[in-house]
């Protein structure tokens, strides 16, 4: 009997600006404190500067960035005889996004200008367009370490 704990996916609602599941849940990641319409107002906004700069559909290029971000394979760890190994293993769709949205979020937070949360939110957006920033390095250092420990991957199971 395993023992672990069967997950049921939640329901997201889509949003009611671009009715996209993804934005949605950009939005609740991005929320502090149960303020979604902060929420709602630095993501719309951030949109709307990318669009100024890039002269195309909002909703497109926040899934172009999410997407360049998104890792393909990462590594978990396993105890296999007493010796733990990092072994690489595909990430499934939902954790993909899930991971590229958390970074996302977390670098832009981290950078290190005195601007509002819109201008570096979108800033953040548009290095992961051009395929920069530091949310691109961290998706980059997950494939080496993944590739670096593949002869590990018989340990998969």
């Amino acid at each position: 009997m395993s023992r672990r704990k069967i997950f049921n996916n939640r329901n997201i609602i889509p949003d009611y600006l671009y009715n996209s599941k993804l934005v949605s849940k950009f939005i609740n990641i991005l929320m502090l404190d149960g303020k979604k319409f902060i929420a709602e107002n630095i993501l719309y906004s951030s949109l709307n500067i990318l669009s100024k700069n890039k002269k195309k559909d909002k909703l497109d290029l926040f899934e172009l960035a999410i997407n360049n971000v998104k890792p393909i394979i990462e590594v978990k760890s396993r105890r296999v005889g007493g010796t733990t190994y990092q072994i690489p293993v595909e990430v499934k769709p939902s954790r993909g996004y899930t991971l590229a949205i958390r970074w996302i979020i977390f670098f832009a937070k981290k950078r290190s200008n005195k601007e509002c949360m819109i201008i570096k939110l979108s800033n953040e957006l548009l290095d992961a367009i051009n395929k920069k920033g530091n949310s691109i390095r961290k998706r980059n250092e997950i494939h080496k370490m993944a590739e670096s420990n593949k002869a590990f991957a018989h340990y998969r199971w």
